[in-house]
């Protein structure tokens, strides 16, 4: 009955930290990926709130990626790559985590670093 106890505490504090992780690696997704056209993150993800950051990456993030893939602007044509790759599915649970962890309603501010 104590390892069975035992067993479960340790899972859910694993659970726990993994579950804030999240966000983290989302930040590091947006430092590594989306930086070099987006800037410094801080405006350009609270310039959305929650509910609108939410409805752009249901579905893996398959409308960001289209608004990516199907944009005119050139500064766009680098983030194919990447918006075509398995990578960006891969992460975009994790970038989702972060835009909503930061949108304008939020009232939370990313660290720098």
């Amino acid at each position: 009955m104590n390892k069975l106890l035992i067993f479960v505490v340790s899972l859910s504090v694993f659970t726990l930290c993994s579950l804030d992780a999240a966000a983290y690696k989302g930040q590091s997704v947006y430092a590594k990926k989306c930086v070099k056209c987006h800037k410094g993150g801080q405006s350009f993800v609270s310039s959305k709130k929650a509910m609108e950051w939410n409805a752009i990456m249901k579905n893996e993030g398959e409308k960001l990626a289209n608004l990516h893939l199907k944009s005119q602007n050139p500064d766009a044509k680098p983030s194919h790559e990447y918006f075509e790759s398995g990578n960006f599915t891969k992460t975009a649970n994790h970038l989702k985590d972060f835009l909503m962890e930061y949108a304008g309603d939020s009232g939370n501010v990313p660290a720098c670093n």
